[in-house]
């Protein structure tokens, strides 16, 4: 099984949605999406994420992030407490670098999403093009966007292309569709929007 950690933007953008989203393998790969319980301490930290998104604490959904976010041994724990410090410490000596189009620069629980895939083999999606500035910094090669996972998930017909439409449709809708999501929408997802107008 290959591990799919989930930053807390790609989980909102889908959980929602796609249900159950977590623990259920996919693909020849067998992708196994998951997320680390800080996605739960961010959110709650955010008045704004609170408001923006209700339905986070649905117990189906708190219960399926508890059951499936990784069990780390102490030495993977603190493994990932510093290498999260080091990415973290990168992000602190330019912050700028990793601001692309207004945006933050990478926040801890960023780093602890992007160490983990350093600790684990295991894949990290973030539509967040700081966190894919770092991880191109840091040399973590398996770093996805959501559409990228959202692809796999429809080759694997985990999902279908009304569900695609959906998502895309949602994000639309609550202004929420990344840059990246826009451009692969006439390109990945052809067979379902065509050709760009």
């Amino acid at each position: 099984m290959t591990p799919v950690l989930l930053d807390t933007n790609a989980y909102l953008r889908l959980a929602k949605r796609i249900r159950p989203l977590l623990g259920k393998p996919f693909g020849q790969k067998a992708y196994v999406l998951a997320v680390l319980r800080d996605v739960d301490d961010e959110v709650h930290r955010s008045p704004r994420l609170r408001q923006t998104f209700p339905w986070f604490d649905a117990v189906e959904l708190a219960v399926e992030r508890k059951t499936y976010s990784p069990r780390l041994s102490q030495d993977e724990k603190d493994a990932l407490a510093a290498a999260a410090s080091v990415l973290h410490g990168l992000v602190q000596m330019d912050p700028t670098q990793f601001m692309r189009h207004r945006r933050s620069p990478p926040s801890y629980t960023d780093c602890r999403v992007l160490a983990f895939g350093q600790i684990r083999p295991a894949v990290v999606v973030t539509d967040d093009l700081g966190m894919h500035a770092l991880a191109e910094l840091a040399g973590i090669e398996n770093v996805w966007h959501g559409h990228d996972l959202l692809k796999k998930m429809l080759s694997a017909k985990l999902i279908d292309n009304e569900l695609v439409r959906d998502i895309y449709t949602a994000l639309e809708v609550n202004n929420d569709l990344p840059a990246s999501w826009v451009q692969a929408k006439h390109v990945a997802f052809l067979k379902i929007f065509g050709k760009a107008p």
